[in-house]
Parts: C-alpha cells; sequence; structure tokens
C-alpha cells in the first residue's frame, strides 16, 4: 500500500511538474507501482495476505469471547485462582 501511495505522489508531482521529479523519467516515477503489483503477487502467492486476515479474525473471535466471558463472570473466577 505504501508503494501505491508514493507512485501516486510522484506521479503528481511529474504531472505538475514540481520539485526534482520534474526532471525525472517517466520508468522511474512508474517505479513504484510495478514494486506494489510485485508486493502483491508475492503477498497472495505466499499465503501472507490470507494468514494476515485469519490473524485478524481470531484476535477479534478472543476479544468477543473474552468479552462475553467477563459479562457473565466466568472470566474474573479463573483469575483468582
Amino acid at each position: 500500500m505504501y508503494f501505491l501511495g508514493l507512485g501516486l505522489i510522484l506521479l503528481a508531482m511529474k504531472y505538475l511538474e514540481t520539485g526534482p521529479v520534474a526532471n525525472w523519467s517517466w520508468w522511474l516515477v512508474m517505479t513504484p507501482f510495478a514494486l506494489a503489483v510485485a508486493w502483491w503477487a508475492w503477498a497472495d502467492g505466499t499465503g501472507y495476505t490470507k494468514r494476515k486476515a485469519m490473524e485478524r479474525e481470531d484476535a477479534r473471535r478472543k476479544a468477543r469471547v473474552d468479552k462475553n466471558k467477563e459479562a457473565i463472570g466466568t472470566l474474573q473466577a479463573k483469575k483468582r485462582r
């Protein structure tokens, strides 16, 4: 996501001809977009994206279970022992 944001900023600077980016080659300005595509291909290919999504779901599930246990008083009973 950072590569995409950087690419958009560089693209805007090149288009508006501001700063040192105005003198850069278009290939250099478009490089962050290629890096973003490579990152997404790697993340999807290795399962990184799915693994992170499962970790977030597990954390939400554990928080929900702990909240419900605390609401009925069973979580505090286990902590006292």
